[in-house]
């Protein structure tokens, strides 16, 4: 008796932890990944448009609060606990090849690699101005100087926070449509196919704002190139004027016979 309660409270908290795994996901993880990508894309309007967000970021009250109990310490029971789960899954999708059994499979596999990411984003950017030794100025120039740079003639530096994002959005886009069906927000297959959809759509813009933003702190162009209004011609510049006068021509000789009165 006493071993089926100790599996019946093991059980209830597995199932709550990994609700709350799934809520956490969602809000603040998923929130903040979002907001955090728009907040950099101001980039693509110049660095002065950029400090301007993340100045507005620390100005926020309690933000230290915020940070460590908002951000953080879900950040760390997400990961920690979506790490702990990917080990103890198995993975069988070479026997069982079905959508779901590959989306739990990519599930993992993304999010150890956004885990990794963003412990080393993390240490690269916010560990140093939580201990003073980078001030919120020196973002811009440092996110442009470690993305533009080379190795051996490659963009090593841009290609990881490509794939860092790839993984991140991936796992959020993914997890949002797991969040819905394991919390009864889509139960047929018809709503199941449209959240999918919605949610594939928004993953797909969210990367695609993130990716422009890394391309452009790592070449200084904007894709798609934003067209310049000097280089169009106007209107005055297509016209042709010229510059000979015209000498009207005479009359053309009539074909009809006059009147003779």
């Amino acid at each position: 008796m006493e071993d089926l309660l100790r599996v019946r409270a093991r059980s209830r908290k597995s199932f709550l932890l990994r609700r709350l795994h799934s809520l956490s996901g969602v809000f603040p993880v998923g929130v903040f990944l979002v907001s955090h990508l728009f907040t950099n894309a101001k980039a693509l309007k110049g660095q002065a448009s950029f400090d301007r967000a993340v100045a507005d970021i620390n100005h926020l009250p309690a933000l230290p609060l915020l940070e460590i109990f908002g951000i953080f310490a879900p950040l760390a029971f997400h990961a920690l606990y979506g790490v702990k789960l990917a080990f103890e899954g198995r993975v069988n999708v070479g026997r069982y090849p079905y959508s779901r059994n590959v989306l739990y499979t990519v599930q993992r596999a993304t999010g150890l690699v956004a885990f990794a990411f963003i412990v080393w984003h993390l240490w690269e950017f916010r560990i140093p101005k939580l201990l003073g030794r980078m001030s919120m100025d020196a973002f811009y120039p440092t996110l442009e100087a470690h993305l533009s740079s080379t190795y051996r003639g490659f963009p090593l530096m841009a290609v990881v926070y490509l794939v860092g994002m790839a993984a991140s959005v991936v796992h959020f886009a993914n997890g949002l449509f797991t969040f819905s069906f394991s919390w009864g927000l889509c139960l047929t297959r018809r709503s199941q196919r449209l959240f999918a959809a919605g949610f594939g759509i928004l993953g797909l813009i969210v990367f695609v704002l993130g990716a422009q933003t890394t391309l452009y702190f790592a070449t200084g162009a904007q894709f798609p190139a934003a067209p310049d209004p000097n280089s169009s011609p106007t209107f005055e510049q297509c016209a042709v004027v010229d510059p000979t006068p015209r000498v009207p021509s005479p009359p053309a000789a009539s074909s009809v016979s006059p009147r003779i009165p």
